[in-house]
């Protein structure tokens, strides 16, 4: 059914550009069935064309009078303006689905004022490979078609889970920003690498596959995370001195605080932009 939809992005940041790369490329989209639209960026917009063949236009002279999908895919804090434009442009047979961090579904309803589904998808930028894990929620006029559909887009570029609103903030937590904390591990064991005598890319590789081993075993095994971390730490060997220095130097709280302080930000986007109070 997807692969006969027309699709508009509104917005053409990376990760709207991670979405369109496992769009045609993971699904077999047609690069003639999608659009891409900003505001003053020409430059953003050929490189998007030169790269990916889609169709790409500003905001104000956008078209959606053949367009099924609209992915919001803009800044939070730009959410009203281009939810302004938009609205005289709607039709009934519009599905938007708005990967605005932090946005309730009730914001837009209520700015676009018109009785048209709305669904989060809050993807992560692993999309562009098709390995992103996406949230997706349903808004107040969402039927079992539309979210059909949003799940049918989702899994085009990696699996999906079905969550509830008040969920989407530690989702976002966890998924949306969590390709980061990876990162951001595997560049420190990368740079300790170096210091101690390896090449840069044979760091690199060595670090990458670790972690998607270790990922794949969670997500091939029976064993919770915790128990495979027990089998395969021997007392007093390497693995344990390693583990105990994690320990000591506070990694275990500082991953936890950085899922808590990306979930509290996803929820005071709402309060700075929706200019309601956070729950």
């Amino acid at each position: 059914m997807l692969k006969y939809r027309n699709i508009t992005f509104i917005g053409a940041g990376s990760m709207a550009e991670a979405m369109i790369s496992g769009l045609i490329h993971k699904a077999g989209i047609s690069p003639d069935r999608i659009i891409a639209a900003n505001h003053t960026n020409e430059n953003r917009r050929f490189e998007l064309t030169n790269k990916y063949n889609i169709t790409t236009t500003s905001v104000r002279e956008l078209s959606l009078s053949n367009t099924d999908v609209i992915i919001l895919a803009v800044k939070p804090k730009q959410a009203e303006e281009v939810l302004q434009q938009l609205r005289p442009a709607l039709q009934d047979h519009h599905v938007i689905l708005s990967v605005l961090a932090g946005i309730s579904t009730s914001y837009i309803e209520e700015i676009i004022d018109r009785s048209l589904p709305i669904v989060r998808v809050m993807p992560n930028t692993s999309s562009m490979i098709g390995e992103s894990i996406t949230g997706i929620c349903a808004g107040k006029y969402v039927k079992n078609e539309d979210l059909d559909l949003a799940q049918e887009l989702s899994k085009a570029i990696g699996k999906v889970k079905i969550i509830s609103e008040k969920q989407m903030d530690v989702f976002t937590g966890i998924a949306g920003s969590g390709p980061a904390y990876f990162y951001y591990l595997l560049e420190h064991m990368e740079d300790v690498a170096v210091e101690n005598g390896l090449d840069r890319e044979l760091a690199r590789d060595i670090a990458a596959q670790t972690l998607y081993g270790a990922s794949k075993m969670v997500m091939e095994s029976d064993d919770s995370p915790a128990e495979l971390r027990k089998k395969v730490t021997s007392p007093n060997g390497t693995t344990a001195a390693g583990l105990e220095a994690l320990a000591e130097n506070g990694g275990g709280v500082a991953i936890e605080k950085a899922v808590e302080h990306a979930a509290k930000r996803s929820k005071s986007l709402r309060k700075e932009f929706e200019k309601v109070p956070v729950m």
